[in-house]
């Protein structure tokens, strides 16, 4: 059973903190809408509660569960919605204790009674929640969604109904690995970005994939600059410093812009000693993710957690390696990236609540390896070498969020993962694939066996490492 995974799919544009528990619930909340409104009982509701479970109860709080929830309940996109309009409609539904649900009726809603965190987990996943819709006519409607990582939501009796249906790729080149995309390229003596490109012409007019992967770029450049240009200390009671503004002053100097595009033509003009090329890319990828932790809009790439990589990566080709690259270098290193990153899903997971951090800080990470690696001139046996090294050295790694919250050690490991990526690119540039003596797929594989074997308290429950080690109080 092929699974038909768009760039679009991967590269998704959403609001901070995380793609499991922010932008996942957010979706689930939405898709509960769509259920009332399909089975013609979305005028007789009257009350609704919100039962989390497992990892989503367990660092909900500090994740924006319960902020995602009320948002897509009130029928706001998190794609689209004016980030200023956020604490407004939360603050009016605590203050006014109910909720304009699905944007159309007013529905009695009490926060603090109404979202209930459960601590034990559900057998499915461990981010797992039901919707319950108390009716006029006295019934109740029961949906229970799961939150899969990266954004993506499903249905345990759709999953399970899938497995039993042979479900055909649409795709002219279905790829459930990387032996199978390493083959369609030897087959067609095309870049994994042409493969890519091919498939998703199946989906959608050429134009339109232009149009969705520039703004997505677009999307991924403002975010570095409004990271760049906020100071301050991020929400959520941890007293985290913004980072990314100071060393971006200490960067760019005295240098006159007034957008994000003519930012990124003054960082091309600066110094790019060894020190500097390291501490441009730090603050690439800190200041996505001090925009993620303040609830701004990011993109995920493949999860919100792990959102500074990917832009950090390819802002360091733009300014540092390739001055003449534009939009066509920018599409190719996108495309790539999402593949690896359907790649990873398919075979292993993207959900740090499922297998650590390495599900997510080291997805992106080989992502953004890949990439580069094409950008560079890479063959796609190099490419996906490079997305295996990148991988290789971030397994075991754990999700031990202080606090429940995105910030530490969230916050700084994309800068980690952002200059493994770079150096992963480089070693694979310098390497024959033939003496490779672990495949891609192989370190997937690994990957996942290792998730299995990992403690759950180092799955995004703050109930282990670095999360008990440092106590709120010692913020």
């Amino acid at each position: 059973m092929e699974e038909c995974i768009s760039v679009f799919d991967m590269l998704k544009i959403s609001i901070g903190p995380s793609s499991s528990h922010t932008l996942g619930p957010w979706r689930a909340a939405e898709r509960f809408l769509e259920e009332l409104r399909a089975n013609n009982i979305f005028e007789i509701i009257d009350y609704i509660k919100v039962d989390l479970y497992g990892s989503l109860s367990l660092t909900g709080k500090g994740h924006a569960t319960d902020l995602a929830l009320m948002l897509g309940l009130s029928g706001q996109d998190p794609e689209y919605i004016p980030i200023e309009n956020i604490d407004k409609i939360i603050t009016e539904i605590k203050e006014k204790k109910h909720i304009h649900f699905g944007n159309e009726i007013i529905v009695p809603f009490f926060p603090e009674e109404d979202i209930i965190f459960n601590k034990n987990f559900l057998p499915f996943h461990a981010n797992g929640m039901t919707f319950t819709a108390s009716l006029l006519d006295t019934t109740e409607y029961i949906s229970t969604f799961y939150s899969i990582g990266g954004g993506f939501v499903v249905k345990e009796e759709r999953v399970n109904a899938k497995k039993k249906i042979q479900i055909k790729c649409a795709f002219p080149f279905p790829i459930q690995n990387a032996n199978e995309l390493l083959n369609y390229t030897i087959q067609e003596n095309k870049p994994i970005s042409e493969i890519v490109f091919e498939n998703e012409k199946s989906m959608r007019p050429e134009a339109e994939i232009h149009h969705e992967l520039i703004r997505i770029w677009n999307t991924m450049l403002e975010c570095m600059y409004i990271g760049c240009h906020s100071k301050g200390i991020l929400p959520g009671g941890l007293n985290v410093h913004r980072r990314a503004f100071d060393m971006h002053q200490h960067l760019i100097g005295m240098a006159n812009y007034d957008s994000p595009q003519t930012w990124l033509e003054q960082i091309r003009l600066t110094e790019v000693k060894f020190r500097q090329i390291l501490k441009w890319v730090s603050c690439f990828a800190l200041a996505v993710n001090e925009v993620n932790a303040s609830l701004g809009r990011v993109v995920t790439a493949p999860t919100n957690g792990s959102a500074g990589v990917i832009p950090a990566v390819l802002m360091y080709y733009l300014v540092i390696e390739n001055h003449d690259a534009g939009e066509k270098e920018i599409k190719q290193f996108l495309m790539v990236a999402s593949e690896i990153g359907s790649i990873f899903k398919k075979g292993s997971t993207i959900s740090a609540a499922m297998g650590g951090c390495q599900a997510e800080i080291g997805v992106s990470s080989a992502m953004a390896a890949a990439s580069l690696c094409e950008l560079m001139g890479g063959t796609p046996a190099q490419v996906l070498m490079a997305a295996e090294i990148a991988m290789e050295h971030h397994l075991g790694l754990t999700c031990d969020p202080v606090g429940g919250l995105v910030q530490i050690p969230c916050i700084e490991r994309n800068t980690m993962g952002a200059i493994k990526a770079i150096n992963a690119a480089e070693l694979a540039l310098e390497t024959d694939p033939k003496n490779a003596k672990v495949p891609l797929d192989k370190v997937i594989n690994t990957m996942w066996e290792t998730a299995k074997d990992m403690n759950n308290k180092y799955k995004e429950t703050s109930e282990g490492g670095l999360a008990i080690a440092v106590n709120m109080a010692d913020c």
